[in-house]
């Protein structure tokens, strides 16, 4: 399977060559791409929310392709991150899993690891990444500045990253001390607004991993007080995270989707008024399914859309992900896509985009061919995650089979779950004893997709 796979991506790659003979000739695009946290994919009014507005959000959206297949490379935070810096799925990535290391940071990615903003420098952009990073202590090999990003600021920590009133931060290797009473976010996206102005002239890569809406549910005043009136009943609803409790997280979770907002329309304007816009391709998603922490009501707010589950399952509501891309002359406005896709396409795509060599063995395939509707759009055989947390999960998405094996732990041979997700998009009715030929063939897929790595492990013994 694997095989074809990658013969079928050969081919596709070479027609792209022929499609777009001048491509790598072109002005290079600049490259923005936001990264949500723990944002669910029901919490986009073009996804459907209805409890507050993502104005600027949808303008992305009717001005570029929306998607409706596409999902997170886990269902937790520095997995992710990992799997898109990599293009390798988390049978794969390095990082697997949100290792802490004492007294800061996470553990690292290798320092020969091949990312994508190593890849992108080497086709002649400037990099920087601003928020949350979770993928080395400073100082490690995996910090931001050793994995290919000439500019860092924000969270090197995650666990930093779990107040929005830090004391302390870094900019670059530079660990720099804040008064625990700014918020952070403002912080991260002036600089990132900063980078932009700064490289309006030449090519480059702003990868913005946000905090917003992690919990705490914390956000200025201004942003949630219009929310407090219009959920009253919520005022004696507490939430606590990190930092001091919160008065109507219910509020507060609506005022800092808004607050997300608003700045997803700073960055839209600021392309636009630097004379950017048509070579400027903005990506917009999230890096797992909604969470239920701080306070947030994820089925108040109807966060993960029609998708049953949450932030570490493997059913879709925890790794169903928004997927927006805009960039005006090149992706038709207001259009959709059903591709099944997943943040392990991410580095494929943005190497085509920008003339880059795309690493041999990786798991995702490129983009660029329903983004432009030009080409033959190569397709996954399969999607696939691991997760070792919470007893030990996998999952494949395979056409319209996703199959879900939970509570492995001292059982690699347990239950398989099968559903028919064209059919059944709430994984409700378990198929899997009426199909022993499909879950034959994902238990092939389990064995081929999952690769030993020494630091992050299922932990279990065969019966």
């Amino acid at each position: 399977m694997m095989t074809r796979t990658f013969a079928i991506w050969l081919l596709a790659i070479a027609g792209l060559g022929f499609v777009f003979p001048n491509f790598a000739e072109a002005k290079k695009p600049n490259i923005i791409y936001i990264l949500a946290d723990d944002l669910g994919i029901g919490d986009l009014g073009c996804y459907g929310q209805e409890k507050f507005e993502t104005p600027n959000i949808d303008r992305l959206a009717a001005e570029g392709m929306k998607f409706s297949q596409h999902y997170s490379g886990s269902t937790v935070c520095a997995p992710t991150r990992s799997v898109l810096m990599t293009g390798l799925h988390t049978g794969h990535t390095p990082v697997r899993g949100n290792a802490e290391v004492k007294p800061v940071g996470q553990e690292p990615i290798p320092a020969d690891t091949i990312t994508l903003p190593k890849l992108l420098k080497e086709a002649g952009y400037t990099t920087g990444a601003f928020g949350k990073w979770g993928l080395g202590y400073p100082g490690s090999e995996g910090d931001p500045n050793k994995q290919g990003f000439d500019v860092f600021y924000g969270y090197n920590c995650q666990r930093n990253a779990h107040t929005y009133y830090p004391t302390w931060m870094f900019d670059n290797e530079k660990k720099i001390e804040l008064d625990g009473k700014t918020y952070s976010h403002d912080l991260i996206m002036d600089r990132a607004l900063q980078f932009i102005r700064d490289n309006k002239d030449k090519p480059f890569f702003c990868y913005l991993p946000i905090a917003i809406p992690h919990a705490a549910m914390h956000v200025p005043e201004e942003y949630v007080a219009p929310y407090r009136q219009k959920f009253s009943e919520y005022e004696n609803k507490i939430g606590k995270y990190a930092g001091p409790p919160v008065k109507n997280p219910i509020a507060a979770f609506a005022g800092m989707c808004t607050k997300m907002d608003e700045d997803v329309g700073r960055v839209m304007h600021l392309v636009k008024q630097l004379g950017l816009d048509d070579d400027t391709i903005i990506m917009f998603t999230s890096d797992n399914g909604a969470h239920k922490e701080g306070g947030h009501d994820p089925d108040f707010f109807n966060s993960n859309g029609p998708y049953r589950g949450h932030k570490r399952d493997l059913i879709d509501g925890g790794i169903r992900a928004p997927f927006i891309i805009r960039w005006p002359g090149h992706v038709k406005a207001g259009s959709e896509s059903d591709l099944i896709s997943a943040h392990w396409d991410v580095l494929p795509t943005l190497c085509q985009l920008a003339g880059a060599d795309i690493p041999a063995g990786i798991d995702g395939i490129s983009m660029l061919p329903t983004l432009t509707g030009e080409g033959a759009q190569p397709q996954h055989d399969y999607l696939y995650w691991e997760f070792l947390e919470r007893g030990g999960k996998r999952a494949v998405r395979m056409g319209q089979w996703k199959a879900v094996q939970n509570n492995m732990t001292n059982n690699p041979d347990a239950h398989i779950s099968l559903y028919n997700i064209d059919k059944d998009i709430e994984e409700n009715v378990d198929l899997s004893e009426h199909h022993p030929l499909v879950i034959a063939k994902v238990r092939e897929i389990f064995d081929e997709a999952h690769v030993e790595n020494d630091r992050f492990k299922f932990k279990f013994e065969r019966k």
